[in-house]
This record gives C-alpha cells, structure tokens and sequence, in this order.
C-alpha cells in the first residue's frame, strides 16, 4: 500500500458516525423480532451487559456502532416489511392464527421466572442434553426443551413430574449439564429435571482443555493462545456469575473529569497510594531478612466496596460507608516513618490530593480507637454512587477454586492463564483499546489501591507481631525480620504468603538490598 493509499483509508474512516435510534426503539426492535441479548450481542462481538447498556442509555462508539447501526437498520426494514404485507385475515383465520400463536409461545418463550436473555431460538435444531431428540432452544448455552412434555427422557433418567407440581423449567432457569444417570449414586432428585450448575470455575478448565486439544497438548502454544483470551475470557465469566444478581454492573457511565487522563500518555488525578518504602534504619546488630510475597495480590483485591451506578459529587466532611467512589481530602501528618510505610505512599507534594475508597477508609481505620495512628483525615469533596463490597464476589470466588484446583493438580498452564485473566481485567477496565466492553476508570484505581491497603494491612500485623518491617513494595512484596511464620500462614494460597527471597542485613547497609552503604 502506497502512502497515499494509507492516507485516502484513513480519509475513509473520518466521517459522522454511524446515527442510531433512541434506545427504547433499539431494544423494541430486538424484541419484536423475538432476539435475545445473547444472540445479539454474540453477533456484534460484545457482553450481552454491554448491549444492555445500549438499550438502555449508552451508546456504542468506532467500528462497533457502525455494525450496530447496520443491524438496527435491516431489523427496522424487516419488521417494516412484515407489517406492510400483513393481510387482514377472516374471523377464522384469526382464529387459527390465534391458536397458532399461542403454540409458538408455548414453545419458544420462557417459562415465568426464566430469564428471557438466557433462552436462545436455534435456527437448526440440536440434540436436547436430556432426552438427546432434536430441541429448537438453547437455555444457558445447553440445547434443550422448553416443555417438560416434549422431553422424553427414559424414566430411570428424568422422573416425570405430577401433573399439579410446578414447571421445572420456572424452579431451574440456568442449567449447565444434564443429570446424570441413574445408577443409584448421585441421582437426580425426584421432581428435578435438571441437575444443579457445575460452576463458572467449571468455565475456565473447559476453556483451558479445549485450547490444549486444539493445539495438540503443545503447552507453550496453548499458554500463548490462552493469554490472548484472557481479556474476553474474564468478561465472559464476569456475565456468567453475574446471573440473577441483585445489581446490574454499569459498564460505560459519565466519569468526571479527574478520572479522564490530561494527555494520551498522561495520566488522571487519582492518587493510588502506592507504597514504595524502606526503613530508613534498621534495629542494631546483623539481621537475617526474608521478602515475603503476597499471593494472589489483586485477586484477593477484588474484594472492595465498588461504585454501582454514575458517580454523584458532594462537599462536606462526612463520610458515608453505604457509598463509594473517589474523595479529595488533605491526609493526616504521618509519624511513624521509622517503622511504618506512609498509608498514603511515598508523596513528594504536600497539600490536599484526590484518592480512592481504600485509602480514604483505611485513614479512616488508623485514625480509629483501636490504632490511633493519626488523625482522621479532612475530606473536602467527593464523587460517589451507592456501593457493595461483593459486586464481583462471584467473579473473584470462581477464579479463585480455579487457582486453587490448578495448584493442587500442579496445572501451571491453568495458574498463569487465570492469573492473566484477573490482572489483566484490573488493568484494562480503564482506557484500554484492549477491553471496549467495560470502562470503569474508577474500579481501576480502587482495585489496585485496595492491593496497596492490603499490603499496608499485612506490614501493620507484621509490627504488631513483633517483626520489624524492613521493607514495602508494590501489592506483593513484605521484608521482614524475624520468625514470619508465627504470624503468617505459609503457602500458596491467597490467604498465605511464600518466600521471594533471604539475606543478610545489619545497621549501616542498605536495607533492601543488605549491601554496605
């Protein structure tokens, strides 16, 4: 391609964007042509939460909204079409049509209590997971009936339920795999004809087991291939747990000003409270000092009081614990540099700074009763919305099994690829071309700096236990003095630390590193 070439392509591309309906027409037009969010959204390449946030107030941006706009435009022209050939039928012909039309829904709509989203029309009937006959349904990613009546499944297999006991279909909405048979062990439960959701950890070793098919048991290929992945992969499993939860996750909201960076390779005004700190001396004598590493860092970090909805501004210094988001406060004199890492970091500028939720509610803890470290700090406004520590409880527990189940099996190539999975969901829900689906500027900043509070968290319970506290870095890496071991779990879970390293120390070398100054 010629530079002109290039130039007259990128021409091409600048132009008005695509235009759209208004999003209550968006999600008419879906549901008149009797379209899920699933197989939309499968066909635009996004989240069915993403498209759910286009139906309901957002709008898609680049080559995305073009496909969307496309698809609104034939669905509208369709419909169009259909309505304008539509003949006035006789009183018979209503009547059949009538009849008609309520076998369809019979058949093709979800039960009461069934989540509509999860119920997909197949074009090219499957085999039922039940009964193994042809099924026009696809319910959370299985084929199957609708109508318990059309599954004949032998009785052994699926006890035909009493004509007065309720639709199973309405008691069981998300099935993940058939019962199994019925061999006197583990056998479905009378009345139930579908046995209860493996897991969304299940997810991820499938994932896993299909690449490594796919590239003949080649690890290295296979570890290659999952990475790339990892970023769609954790979204997915994000939409999976968060079925029939009681909050929606709101993936595009307005973000004020200083969430938004200042220059393309800048940065924005959030303060993350990284701690970058080391004794300034240590206790007399030669001292054998061990790096722990934190495992599981910002996994366990997911864990933290999260935002729900757009981020509301208020003034004043009252803080309250039912909402979340970013606080500009003047934090307190620190006077326990000697033993102790700054909660708010390694800070050069002195004077009020806009930090996260951790940071603000861990001053908040030292400043308390039990510690009395420092005084509270002074907050002097905030962005906020109504917030719950386990919006992604499920998402963090699923990957969490899967990590441990690795480890036990000594899976490495499953370790590192859900490792990628959670570290690169943190660090892309920003302002990432890597992740369009979600774009939560603000949950960045609080997950990362609860890793950080954590951390702090961890060298408060070393000094309390007697260890001096040699050093603090990043979200995984404490050095010690002393026997770590009685007051700190050894392992590799996200509940226990492991050793990174061992040396020698004494008063006059440099602490991080044990070589004479």
């Amino acid at each position: 391609m010629s530079d002109f070439d290039a130039i007259d392509s990128l021409l091409d591309a600048v132009g008005p964007e695509a235009e759209l309906p208004p999003c209550q027409v968006r999600r008419e037009l879906r549901e008149r042509a009797r379209l899920s969010k699933a197989q939309v959204a499968r066909a635009l390449g996004v989240s069915p939460s993403t498209l759910g946030g286009w139906e309901s107030g957002r709008d898609p941006v680049g080559e995305v909204r073009t496909k969307y706009a496309y698809l609104l435009d034939g669905l509208n022209a369709k419909l169009a079409a259909e309505t304008d050939t539509t003949a006035v039928p006789t009183q018979e012909e209503s009547v059949a049509s009538g009849t008609a039309a309520e076998a369809v829904t019979a058949v093709s709509s979800p039960e009461p209590g069934q989540d509509e989203d999860d119920v997909e029309l197949l074009t090219v009937p499957e085999p039922c997971v039940l009964c193994g006959r042809p099924a026009e349904q696809r319910v959370a990613g299985f084929a199957q009936h609708l109508d318990p009546s059309d599954c004949q499944a032998t009785p052994a297999e699926t006890p035909k339920p009493p004509p007065t006991a309720p639709s199973v279909l309405a008691q069981e909405p998300h099935t993940a795999r058939p019962p199994r048979p019925a061999d006197g062990k583990g056998a479905a439960p009378r009345g139930r004809a579908f046995q209860e959701p493996s897991g969304p950890a299940d997810l991820i070793h499938e994932a896993v087991h299909a690449v490594l098919a796919e590239h003949q048991g080649d690890v290295e290929a296979a570890s290659a291939a999952l990475l790339k992945r990892a970023i769609p992969d954790a979204m997915r499993l994000l939409d999976e747990t968060r079925k029939g939860a009681r909050y929606d996750v709101i993936a595009h909201p307005w973000i004020p000003d200083i969430l938004k960076k200042q220059t393309s390779k800048g940065t924005d005004q959030i303060w993350e409270a990284r701690p970058k700190w080391t004794r300034p001396e240590l206790p007399p004598g030669k001292h054998e000092v061990t790096a722990l590493d934190i495992n599981g860092a910002y996994l366990s970090a997911l864990k933290t009081h999260l935002p729900l909805g757009q981020l509301e501004h208020s003034t004043g210094f009252a803080h309250d614990r039912r909402r979340a988001g970013v606080h500009l406060i003047t934090p307190p004199e620190w006077e326990h540099d000697a033993v102790l890492p700054n909660p708010i970091g390694q800070r050069d500028e002195p004077g009020p700074l806009w930090v996260t939720e951790p940071t603000l509610r861990l001053l908040l803890r030292l400043s308390g009763l039990k510690h009395g470290l420092c005084e509270p700090p002074e907050i002097h406004e905030s962005y906020t919305s109504g917030a719950t520590e386990n919006l992604l409880e499920k998402f963090r527990i699923a990957l969490k099994d899967a990590r441990d189940t690795a480890i036990a099996d000594s899976d490495e190539l499953t370790l590192e690829y859900v490792k990628a999975m959670y570290s690169k969901f943190v660090s892309t829900m920003g302002e990432s071309n890597y992740n369009r689906e979600l774009y939560r500027p603000d949950w960045m900043h609080i997950i990362r700096s609860q890793a950080f509070a954590n951390l702090w968290m961890k060298a408060l319970k070393a000094h309390d236990g007697g260890l001096p506290v040699v050093r603090a870095m990043g979200t995984d890496e404490l050095h010690v003095i002393g026997d770590w071991r009685r007051v700190f779990p050894e392992g590799r879970s996200v509940t226990e630390v492991k050793v990174k390293d061992t040396y020698t120390a004494r008063t006059g070398t440099d602490a991080s590193t044990g070589q004479e100054q």
